[in-house]
């Protein structure tokens, strides 16, 4: 049987101890909104871990949708998985530059929409690892293509129908990941949105206050319990996540996550769809 993964997160140290283990697979997911002048693959092509690929949550994503990074078929995520290397068995670790608020708490999420679990992000990210003077490479990995089995779990995904559907039974808690300022609508986001504020009934518990903001280390379990239920979430309820993008909402899954919850779901349209959705009520402080 395929060696698992010790859970959501793993440390540097940990990692750094199997990078020559032959079923690890690293991607760096570096993701920046183009407003930043950042790009993630050339901060991959400039330096990364040993081993690593560059895993584009732009490029594995729905070609079809006008909206960012929306989840691709099952299909299409197997065969571009399996193109990075990854084959049916490998420990993935993810991680970015912003601690898994830039994609890899996305792409950790993504892995389990789709059905596999052998999948942590890598706790710090990469600022942790460059920390520690752990070792990192300029040389782009070419990998061997491998075949990548994917099963879709709709339970993990909630679409614009469901979500409004959610607003008027209240039935799963709504937990918005963004800064209070975009939450309630006195700060404009980066994307080009023409409403702001959060969804009826959301209850706003920022990603940043989940790690720490030196170390990007994710805060420890009572901490988190503390964080969630400071802001009125009950842990024991049914839960969805939400954000601008479908980026930050990953971050708060992976915390619940590491709280036991295993059932908790994204909206994946996120405020880029509900904004635009004429007839969708939006909520501002």
């Amino acid at each position: 049987m395929a060696e698992q993964l010790p859970g959501a997160l793993v440390s540097a140290e940990w990692l750094a101890d199997r990078l020559s283990e032959a079923d690890i697979r690293i991607l760096d997911c570096t993701w920046h909104h183009p407003s930043t002048n950042l790009d993630g693959r050339n901060q991959y092509r400039g330096r990364h871990l040993p081993g690593s690929v560059h895993f584009d949550i732009d490029h594995i994503a729905d070609p079809n949708s006008d909206l960012p990074h929306m989840l691709p078929s099952t299909a299409d995520f197997a065969k571009k998985v399996g193109l990075l290397g990854v084959a049916d068995g490998d420990r993935v670790v993810v991680y970015d530059r912003l601690f898994g608020g830039s994609a890899a708490a996305r792409v950790w999420w993504m892995f389990r929409v789709f059905g596999y679990d052998n999948v942590a992000m890598l706790d710090g990210g990469f600022g942790k690892w460059v920390a520690e003077k752990r070792p990192t490479e300029m040389s782009p990995v070419r990998p061997e293509p491998k075949s990548f089995t994917a099963g879709f779990r709709p339970e993990l995904v909630r679409d614009y129908a469901q979500m409004t559907a959610n607003v008027a039974s209240g039935a799963e808690q709504l937990v918005d990941a963004r800064g209070p300022g975009k939450f309630d609508g006195s700060q404009p986001d980066v994307f080009p949105f023409k409403r702001l504020g959060h969804i009826p009934g959301a209850i706003n518990v920022p990603w940043a206050d989940l790690v720490n903001g030196q170390t990007g280390v994710m805060l420890d379990q009572a901490a988190l319990k503390a964080r969630f239920e400071a802001a009125g979430v009950d842990l024991t309820k049914p839960i969805v996540t939400t954000c601008a993008s479908g980026i930050f909402s990953c971050m708060n899954a992976l915390a619940l996550y590491v709280l036991g919850r295993d059932d908790v779901a994204v909206y994946d349209g996120a405020w880029a769809e509900w904004e635009r959705a004429e007839d969708a009520p939006a909520a501002a402080a």
